[in-house]
């Protein structure tokens, strides 16, 4: 499964909410990965996460493959879109 998801809150996926990112992520059996740019890393490890440097208003993609993939997208979706808390 995949799906594109806008980052909207102000600082991006920063250190903060990326930690919650991957946090959520690591909930779900799934695979899961985050592209930006043609560039793929697990979406469990907060330094890959990081190191796409998502800055807001950045359109990503989530890949998720798994037992779980449908309710990992979903939970993830609605944290990007809910500014991770921060707004």
């Amino acid at each position: 499964m995949e799906k594109e998801v806008l980052v909207l809150n102000k600082a991006g996926l920063h250190a903060r909410p990326a930690s919650v990112f991957v946090q959520e992520a690591g909930r779900y059996q799934a695979d899961i990965l985050i592209e930006k740019d043609g560039r793929s890393v697990n979406a469990k490890s907060i330094i890959g996460v990081l190191s796409l440097g998502i800055p807001q208003n950045v359109k990503i993609k989530l890949i998720a493959k798994g037992l779980d993939e449908n309710e990992a997208l979903e939970a993830l979706v609605r944290l990007i879109e809910g500014k991770f808390g921060e707004e």
